[in-house]
């Protein structure tokens, strides 16, 4: 893929919007703390067209270290679904990439493929500045055309606080390799939780595997990412000393939650009377919508 005329950043402020993505975040906190949690440098965005290919930004909020972006907000244009495109593809672009200015309500428009050092923090975070307001940010991109014909989408994340107990009786007795929880709703999303009581198979370390898993995932549109910070735990049943875990993703968890000797250990708390509780804290989901400019 190859960027048409000088690779040259040039920098202006524009009216017009742009013509095929604007991606507005709130809060845009929320999410630099999610992926700093879980050492997740990037979000990318949902996918675009413009001009026959499929696209997609992917936003660094707290820099892109690798490529010296450590201190600003880092923002690429990423070219999607290479795998169907023909061998030897190349394509030659023209674009922009855009951070709006709420003060002066106008675009800043950068021209260039991708920018590890798209503004500084200190820029960015200073609401006088304009860029981040109440806690709200909005960004853009434009590919060859400048007639708006692409899609508009609004990226919040909704605080929860929903647990979902799972007691499990007779654990000594279960001879499956994994066993799921009933479903459980947070939002308009259905969850299950999937527990393997010896480990996952793959797994050389012998530790209890506990993952969070999408039930209705079919639901959703192929390209949406569903991005949600959740907690899960083993509960000690002598004390308050529970393990746990948290994390932002899709569907994840650990396959090497918990060492089966700990789990085994009767001082631990973990396993009494032969029952094991599990539960899973649903602490916040991503929401993707359209919205009008």
């Amino acid at each position: 893929m190859e960027e048409n005329g000088s690779s040259e950043v040039t920098r202006s402020l524009r009216d017009i919007p742009p013509s095929h993505y604007i991606f507005k975040i709130e809060p845009f906190s929320q999410l630099s703390k999610a992926l700093l949690d879980t050492e997740v440098q990037s979000y990318e965005s949902d996918i675009f067209q413009a001009t026959d290919y499929k696209w997609r930004l992917s936003l660094y909020p707290n820099g892109d270290e690798k490529r010296n972006g450590k201190g600003y907000i880092s923002l690429y244009l990423v070219i999607a679904e290479t795998n169907k495109l023909p061998l030897g593809w190349e394509v030659n672009v023209n674009f922009k990439l855009f951070v709006y200015n709420q003060i002066q309500d106008k675009y800043l428009t950068i021209q260039e493929w991708g920018f590890p050092q798209l503004l500084s923090l200190t820029t960015f975070n200073d609401p006088s500045n304009g860029y981040l307001i109440g806690d709200k940010c909005m960004f853009g991109a434009e590919v060859f055309v400048l007639n708006y014909s692409g899609r508009a989408k609004f990226l919040s994340f909704k605080e929860l606080d929903i647990i979902h107990t799972w007691k499990i009786e007779n654990f000594s007795s279960l001879d499956a390799e994994y066993v799921v929880s009933d479903v459980f709703t947070a939002e308009s999303c259905k969850w299950i939780l999937c527990l393997y009581p010896k480990g996952c198979p793959e797994e050389k370390v012998k530790c209890l595997s506990l993952f969070l898993g999408l039930y209705n995932g079919e639901s959703f549109p192929p390209e949406r990412k569903l991005y949600a910070q959740y907690s899960l735990c083993i509960r000690n049943q002598h004390n308050d000393r529970s393990w746990f875990s948290t994390t932002l993703g899709d569907v994840c968890g650990e396959s090497t939650f918990l060492s089966l000797t700990d789990l085994h250990d009767s001082n631990k708390g973990f396993l009494v009377n032969d029952t094991l509780i599990v539960e899973c804290k649903v602490i916040a989901i991503s929401e993707v919508k359209n919205f009008d400019q």
